[in-house]
This record gives structure tokens, sequence and C-alpha cells, in this order.
């Protein structure tokens, strides 16, 4: 079973745990520069953490004040439950609980079709972030 919570970057525990997964996913997989990795925007942003019934966290998202939703991220051996959605979905009833007037993300582009069965639709062409391709997306209500 996976528990999703909020997790305080100030906190060293949480903050440790949130850096964990995506110096993994993002640093080691996907060869995204550390100092591009964690930001400025990590200390007002809001986390989510996943974590398994064993206390191992397996996956994260952030929510920034801007409404954007970043980060997800799901360790590689966890991938294909159903742990993303379900950090998006708390993602996205997070930002609708803190009034976000417009939800949106930055997709690597091979994710488009998984944050499309949540609603979101594409805007824009193709751009790059950390030299991967991504595309703007917003949730459609």
């Amino acid at each position: 079973m996976i528990t999703l919570r909020i997790a305080d970057w100030a906190e060293p525990g949480d903050r440790e745990a949130l850096k964990a997964i995506r110096l993994e996913v993002f640093v080691r997989e996907q060869g995204v520069p550390e100092a591009e990795e964690m930001d400025a925007f990590d200390n007002e942003s809001t986390h989510l953490l996943a974590t398994t019934e064993k206390n191992t966290f397996v996956g994260c998202a952030r929510l920034m004040t801007t409404g954007q939703i970043g980060r997800m991220a799901v360790q590689r051996e966890q991938r294909s439950q159903g742990i993303g959605g379900m950090l998006l979905d708390a993602a996205i009833t997070e930002a609708r609980r803190q009034g976000r007037a417009q939800i949106f993300l930055h997709a690597q582009c091979h994710a488009e079709s998984f944050y499309a069965q949540f609603g979101f639709h594409r805007i824009g062409s193709t751009f790059s972030e950390a030299d991967i391709a991504h595309i703007k997306m917003i949730l459609q209500e």
C-alpha cells in the first residue's frame, strides 16, 4: 500500500527523501545537472511524498505557487503501479485547495499521453528544459 503526504522541505528528513528520489530519477537516470534539479523554488513549493508500508520513499511531486506541478518522479522499481497517477491526483487536489487559478505543467514529451488522461491539454510547441524535450500542458476543467 502506498501512502501520500505533504512533505516539509524545511524538515531535514523530508528534504533528504525528496532529494534522493529526484537525484536518482532526474540526475542519474536522465542526466539533468544537479544544480538545475534543486532550485530556489523548492523552499516555497508544496511537496508530496509517496511511501510504501515499509516506509520506503518511492515517489514525489512539487506544486509551485504559480500552480505549476513538477518534479514528478517515481523510483524505477516502483513504476507502472499507479504511483505517478496518485501523485498527480494529489497535486491537482492540493492546487485546487490552495485556490490556484490555473494548474499546469511542463511535461516531458514522452509523458504527454499520461498527463492527458488526467485532463491536461497541450499548449504551444515543444521546448527544451535541461536538454530534454518538453511541452506545456494546462488542466482543462
